[in-house]
């Protein structure tokens, strides 16, 4: 055994490492397994309501980078933050399987509310909230974020597109659909099931 004051240049300089010995950087094995980390879905949302009635845009930006513009009209008249809730079209993800998934939306009610920081005082407000929990849920893996109004203007002018088309080049191929959800009711038990799961999860 070596006596621990040895110290290891010194064992280095009594037990050389043979001069004949190389290296080789090629591997016996020609498989090489590399982890890709896939870039998330990304998707902006913004919804407004004026006196003609309510319109909302949506923009999907694929991992792969490819933008999906889409511009609705609501078919019923409602409030500003329900037109946002409305906007939150988070069911197409859903369908599509996409995972993970970035939602960035410039109504900072809806994206507190969501995020647990606000709560749902309107009940008007609440079907929506529950709703769109329960989608987040579904997905897993859902980031939201709030993006202030002058950095979402691209999905503000396909939210007013319906009524301003002068501000898309028409070039562009938009979609224009007529949309409006009606969240399923869920129990009392499931309402408070999913409470305590976005405290807990932090949404």
């Amino acid at each position: 055994m070596v006596p621990p004051t040895v110290s290891s240049s010194r064992l280095l300089a009594d037990h050389p490492t043979p001069g004949e010995w190389e290296l080789f950087d090629d591997l016996l094995d020609e498989d090489v397994f590399v982890i890709e980390v896939t870039p998330p879905y990304k998707m902006y949302f913004d919804g407004g309501s004026h006196k003609e009635g309510a319109d909302e845009g949506v923009v999907f930006v694929t991992s792969e980078g490819e933008v999906l513009p889409y511009s609705f009209t609501l078919t019923q008249n409602c409030s500003n933050n329900v037109a946002e809730y409305q906007a939150l079209k988070i069911e197409i993800v859903v369908d599509a399987k996409q995972l993970p998934l970035k939602v960035y939306g410039d109504s900072q009610l809806v994206v507190n509310q969501l995020l647990g920081l606000y709560e749902v005082k309107k009940s008007e407000l609440l079907p929506y909230h529950n709703y769109a929990k329960r989608l987040m849920g579904w997905l897993g893996d859902v980031k939201l974020e709030h993006l202030p109004r002058k950095d979402n203007k691209q999905v503000d002018a396909l939210a007013k597109l319906t009524s301003t088309l002068s501000i898309i080049d028409k070039a562009a191929r938009i979609p224009i659909c007529k949309s409006w959800v009606i969240p399923p009711i869920f129990s009392d038990d499931e309402d408070d099931m999913l409470r305590r799961k976005s405290r807990n999860e932090g949404f």
